[in-house]
């Protein structure tokens, strides 16, 4: 198993929609923006991609798409669910893609046993790679340190998406796991500290927005090129807070508007962006000239 291909700049691709329907259209651009971008892999039907909110055939056709998109780059798809007959029936259906993100599950509130037996289960279910998600502000449960490097030496648990904003769990991880096990930063603003204690790169929001930029910042502080990286990630400061000023992905979404990729429109719960939010992030697409390069 190949586990180098899931390190890098990897983008939680955001599904863009039309009058109510999925605009396969615009998802298509914004997958070959992506690969022109030069990133690492992509990650389909993340929390980004407000796929609480899809229909299984939605899901299947979106998969399709990044895999024929993608120019054999890795593509991972997001299974997890709050239940384990719903996860293993999503890696059954979504079986094309080339690993899978599994969530903590959330609103259960496991205890770190029920994490590790249900993690345990779910990488039974399969042969192909799993990576972890921990991002307690979603899930209202934080996955400690000790479990996931209990998880990392089961064969095709290979990394982690470690969004807790904890950086001494995240580098308790990068030391305490497997050899080869991946650590990868769930928050942009994060992503210099990770691959500075060791981890391996991002799965990002903001390379929605800026593919090239995030993953040249991304490359440069894997290759140890530090300050041509802090000079990006710096610039990208304000996209990374702009991203999060309401909840992901409503933020981006509006930002892909203003770049003329696709429609700022929502699915029940979410709702688009207050207008305060569009004007900050039209200012910081134009501060950063995101609309030429990206």
């Amino acid at each position: 198993m190949n586990v180098d291909q899931f390190k890098g700049c990897a983008t939680a691709l955001l599904t863009p929609f039309k009058n109510g329907e999925v605009d396969y259209d615009a998802y298509t651009k914004m997958v070959e923006r992506q690969v022109a971008g030069g990133i690492d892999f992509l990650v389909a039907l993340g929390s980004t991609a407000e796929t609480p909110c899809l229909t299984d055939d939605e899901k299947v056709a979106l998969l399709d798409i990044t895999i024929s998109m993608a120019k054999g780059k890795p593509v991972v798809a997001g299974v997890g669910t709050n239940s384990l007959i719903h996860t293993i029936a999503n890696i059954k259906l979504l079986n094309a893609a080339d690993a899978y993100l599994v969530v903590v599950p959330y609103y259960n509130k496991p205890n770190q046993r029920g994490m590790y037996e249900y993690f345990k289960a779910v990488a039974a279910s399969t042969d192909k790679p799993i990576i972890l998600y921990n991002v307690p502000g979603r899930t209202s449960a934080n996955m400690s340190a000790q479990t996931v490097i209990k998880l990392s030496s089961i064969p095709n648990i290979i990394g982690i998406k470690e969004a807790s904003g904890n950086l001494k769990q995240v580098a308790d991880i990068i030391f305490g796991a497997e050899k080869d096990f991946i650590a990868l930063s769930g928050n942009d603003d994060q992503t210099l500290d990770v691959i500075t204690a060791g981890g391996h790169g991002v799965i990002s929001v903001a390379s929605n927005i800026a593919p090239r930029m995030m993953t040249e910042m991304t490359h440069y502080a894997l290759n140890g090129d530090e300050r041509r990286a802090i000079r990006i990630f710096s610039s990208l400061m304000p996209l990374f807070d702009a991203c999060f000023v309401e909840s992901n992905p409503i933020p981006a979404k509006a930002a892909m508007e203003i770049l003329g990729l696709c429609k700022n429109e929502m699915r029940l719960p979410l709702v688009e962006c207050e207008p305060s939010t569009k004007l900050l992030m039209t200012n910081v697409i134009n501060k950063l000239n995101l609309a030429q390069h990206g």
